[in-house]
């Protein structure tokens, strides 16, 4: 055990991330990586250090790959995936006809209830170690508790009711704790992390290259702003209270940026906030997860690239054609999308173009923002694209600060108004998308007008990025109830002019009557025959 921490001490901590959650299943009682014994732990300093670093091991392995954090992504409209065979987990949330078998979707759910039982562990224990000074202590259980509440606000917007575990122990016949029940949670941890997370961690490990490399207050204040935002919309429908809540609590952190006590800023150009240049040094980042692939038995995906292009991958998702259409031109879209996508002829492009009609692949625009370079730390050139190595370090991106304009624009807008500020903010958002100083947006807009451009600059920052975002574009349309129109829209499938006299459909279809079931995941099957709550 002594090597086990010993490991784990040495696995690298940083800019954290994202939504997860947790339930009462067999996969409890295995020995997760990260996992520390109760009994005797917290008996002296460094334990506490160690409990945190196995916490954020839990994280990152949670965060590795789609199959643990992002399959559900794909029920947005700005990802699709493949028609082929092996892409069915995926397929089934892009078509709203997820099953309780759908293996991904499996994955998703075990993992979240993984970090949940590591952060109950420290909450639970952590107060017993010896020599560790108060602050110390804040502070830990105050990330632990900030995990905690992002988990179940993963679990909440994927599957609704879910069993709340507050120990380490294994109910089988937990029952369901409802939305509100947990909401209510979730609010009570964030107040944890907010009172107890810093504004700026002092030395490593958790401050590196100038940033954050664990739970800052900015981060919480940030995660709050969306979830009191996910509040105002469905199921809970709270509305314009919540949406002023939303705005009040992003407009702290816009103030504490503006006032110097937060280094967020935004980066000039959209390329770059992306880059491997700005990989673990992006003041961008509110929130993120440093992931080392070197130390991983899963190492993050190459691309998804398809497998007949030159650089190869995986081909496991792809831009739908709607979305692509209507995105907006500009140094935000290139850096998007690939502008031209090289085959294994070694020649460039258009997505559209058939060299084969009947074997064809590539069915829809490419998403290039999952691109990593052969060379590890070089940028990828997609004209000379090579393939990559799965190894190397990334920072996975959480939340950002565009993120956070965007939000505060659109809680602005729907709590029915419109301020200069949202404006202000807003026009920062689009001024660096389109390259120039455009300032499209002005105060002579409608709040419904605000909020919904708002909303669809948050579409555009964070189209595709589905490994690790904690505000993906299918949990907008979730909040807005909006999975119905999208799901009558892709059983209609119409085809769309991409280039003049081209058109074309979305690979994968849709068929089927739209029931509200659909908003949610099912139960894990075997979770459901061991729960009869579930």
């Amino acid at each position: 055990m002594k090597r086990e921490i010993m490991r784990l001490k040495n696995i690298s901590v940083s800019i954290l991330a994202a939504a997860l959650f947790v339930s009462c299943t067999h996969f409890l009682d295995e020995e997760p990586k990260g996992k520390l014994p109760s009994d005797g732990f917290f008996s002296q300093r460094e334990d506490l250090a160690a409990s945190l670093n196995a916490l954020y091991s839990v994280v990152t392995t949670s965060q590795r790959a789609n199959n643990y954090v992002g399959t559900n992504f794909l029920s947005g409209d700005d990802i699709s995936t493949h028609p082929a065979s092996n892409k069915q987990s995926l397929r089934e949330h892009d078509q709203y006809s997820v099953t309780d078998n759908n293996a991904w979707m499996v994955s998703m759910w075990e993992q979240r209830f993984k970090v949940i039982k590591a952060a109950n562990f420290i909450i639970n224990n952590a107060s017993r170690t010896p020599d560790v000074s108060p602050e110390e202590l804040t502070q830990a259980l105050a990330q632990a508790h900030f995990w905690r509440a992002f988990s179940y606000f993963y679990l909440v917007t994927t599957w609704g009711a879910v069993p709340v575990m507050l120990d380490e122990t294994i109910d089988y016949n937990a029952p369901l704790s409802s939305v509100e029940q947990i909401y209510e949670l979730i609010l009570s941890d964030m107040a944890i992390a907010e009172a107890g997370c810093p504004v700026k961690y002092d030395s490593a490990p958790y401050f590196q290259n100038g940033v954050n490399v664990a739970v800052s207050q900015g981060a919480v204040k940030a995660a709050l702003s969306y979830i009191y935002m996910c509040m105002a919309g469905w199921p809970l429908n709270l509305g314009e209270e919540y949406y002023a809540l939303a705005a009040e609590k992003a407009e702290e952190v816009i103030d504490l940026v503006e006032d110097g006590t937060y280094y967020y800023r935004l980066l000039d150009d959209y390329s770059d906030v992306y880059s491997m240049a700005y990989s673990k040094s992006n003041p961008e980042l509110l929130l993120g997860l440093y992931y080392h692939r070197d130390r991983s038995s899963h190492s993050m995906p190459l691309t998804d690239f398809l497998l007949e292009m030159k650089q190869g991958g995986w081909g496991d998702t792809n831009g739908e054609i709607k979305f692509w259409k209507e995105f907006p031109e500009g140094p935000r879209k290139d850096a998007t999308y690939f502008p031209k996508v090289m085959l294994a002829d070694g020649q460039l492009y258009d997505w559209w173009y058939d060299t084969e009609p009947s074997s064809r692949e590539v069915v829809a625009p490419l998403f290039i923002k999952t691109a990593e370079s052969a060379t590890r730390g070089a940028e990828f050139d997609y004209t000379d694209p090579s393939p990559g190595q799965s190894a190397g370090e990334k920072t996975l991106q959480v939340i950002r600060l565009s993120e956070l304009y965007c939000w505060y624009a659109e809680a602005v807008g729907r709590s029915g108004a419109v301020t200069q500020r949202a404006v202000d903010v807003l026009n920062r958002v689009r001024n660096r998308a389109d390259g120039q100083t455009t300032n499209i947006y002005t105060t002579a807009m409608t709040p419904e007008e605000l909020a919904e451009a708002a909303y669809n600059e948050h579409g555009w920052e964070i189209a595709g990025y589905y490994w690790c975002g904690f505000a993906s574009r299918s949990r907008d349309m979730f909040r807005m109830y909006r999975f119905k129109e999208h799901f009558e829209y892709r059983k209609l499938n119409p085809e769309i002019e991409v280039a003049p006299g081209i058109f074309r459909k979305e690979a994968v279809t849709v068929t089927g009557e739209w029931d509200d079931s659909k908003m949610y995941c099912p139960y894990p099957y075997e979770d459901k025959s061991l729960n009869p709550n579930l």
